[in-house]
């Protein structure tokens, strides 16, 4: 008799796989993706035998430990085409990512990869509440950008409505989403507060509008974040993870308990590292997240360094998914800025004002250096109340955020406040910090 779940699961047998026999199927696919890279890539034929590793050698998953890590430089120093296991004329989709620190990483798809990035996007809109009947609201962008064409085409393969409205164009996403009766919205966190605070501009009830689910990723957010945009729009917000080197959107993402994203390890296996040695950390504690590509053709990698700090959750879903849970992603290992030998990370400090009432989530962090001294200030914009009151209300607001933040960083900051609407908004990823000590 088939086992009553609380909520629709696209895939019941991969999704609810016992432990042992998922290990059985991942040891397989691990094994049968080392001789791939080995025969098909040299770059991993010269990085196994420059380590005396042969691929016959893997007999247990825990023997991924001695395999060599890939980074995001490795892609990039064998750009565009190097990291291939397969002739471009198996190649059907191209992506690349934005390269604002370099060249572009290139990513290539056969069309078993373009099956298998549908089934685990079509798994992750499911999970976060998309059924056959839903009309999805696609504010991703398209284009070499994953997030557009991955979040399509899940959510057609599980047979849901998509409008491919793609980011931008704001006045366009009220409209549409007032007329085509969206329920379900894809975009980034920061974007879906944009779109809320345009909503109330244009005087709007946003509970007149049928949303009711928001899958979000593509940047970092925090729970306090989602309490907002849940309180605004009001919807309930989803978290996925997802990064282009992998597969696109669709590597994890939250159930509706809303406790943990589910990475598909089917697919995409996870470790989690202490990210100064390389070693694994217990489970539990807080890492870098380590990926290998089990099921990947195009452009297989074996150990590919994210560089997203985050943890396994213990403990079995009430969802009734066995596989394990990421928590939210914390920051990344090398996107965290080091104030005065502080490790400071932006979702702590978006933790802290999405707590205060006189200032508005939309923020930035600019970090200078004045006589060999770090000093960080947190440029963020105060509510349209606020920006009408006295100086004195100003000022007591900038000493509230302050101190606030120093209570949770244990560093002091300059708070600059700014008018309502003045942060530049982004309809892709929010840019939250400038360093300018890189300018020295």
């Amino acid at each position: 008799m088939a086992k009553d779940f609380p909520y629709p699961i696209w895939n019941i047998e991969m999704e609810t796989m016992d432990l042992e026999t998922r290990k059985t199927l991942q040891l397989y696919r691990l094994k049968e993706l080392v001789s791939y890279v080995y025969d098909r890539v040299p770059f991993y034929k010269k990085k196994f035998d420059e380590t005396g590793i042969k691929p016959a050698e893997i007999k247990s998953l825990s023997d991924i430990a001695g395999l060599p890590f890939t980074t995001k430089g490795d892609l990039r120093d064998n750009y565009p085409y190097g990291m291939f296991a397969v002739p471009l004329d198996d190649i059907v989709r191209i992506h690349a990512s934005s390269g604002t620190t370099g060249k572009p990483t290139v990513v290539g798809y056969t069309q078993e990869d373009i099956d298998t990035w549908s089934e685990v996007m079509a798994r992750s809109m499911m999970s976060g509440g998309t059924t056959r009947k839903s009309i999805v609201q696609n504010a991703y962008g398209y284009g070499l950008f994953t997030g557009g064409l991955g979040a399509h085409y899940g959510a057609e393969l599980l047979g849901a409505s998509v409008i491919p409205i793609s980011g931008g164009n704001t006045a366009r996403q009220i409209l549409v989403l007032q007329d085509f009766g969206s329920d379900v919205i894809t975009c980034t966190p920061s974007y879906s507060l944009y779109l809320a605070e345009e909503i109330e501009k244009a005087g709007i009830d946003p509970k007149s509008l049928k949303l009711r689910y928001g899958i979000f990723g593509a940047e970092p957010w925090t729970e306090s974040m989602r309490m907002e945009i849940e309180k605004r729009l009001p919807i309930k917000a989803i978290n996925i993870y997802g990064l282009s080197e992998i597969i696109g959107p669709g590597v994890a993402n939250e159930c509706q308990e809303q406790k943990g994203m589910h990475i598909y390890d089917d697919h995409f296996y996870p470790e989690i590292i202490n990210p100064e040695t390389g070693e694994h950390v217990q489970d539990g504690e807080l890492g870098e997240l380590v990926i290998t590509t089990l099921t990947k053709k195009g452009i297989p990698l074996i150990r590919y360094r994210t560089r997203d700090l985050t943890r396994i959750l213990p403990g079995d879903c009430p969802c009734g998914r066995t596989h394990p849970r990421l928590d939210r992603i914390m920051g990344r290992s090398d996107d965290m800025l080091i104030i005065r030998g502080v490790n400071v990370f932006p979702s702590q400090i978006e933790e802290v004002l999405v707590q205060i009432e006189e200032v508005a989530p939309h923020y930035q962090l600019i970090v200078d250096r004045d006589h060999n001294l770090d000093v960080l200030t947190v440029m963020v914009e105060v509510n349209d109340k606020l920006f009408s009151d006295e100086i004195k209300g100003l000022e007591a607001a900038e000493k509230k955020v302050a101190h606030a933040i120093h209570q949770m960083i244990g560093i002091s900051v300059v708070v600059k406040l700014v008018e309502p609407r003045t942060v530049a908004r982004s309809e892709g990823k929010a840019k939250r910090v400038i360093d300018n000590r890189k300018l020295n």
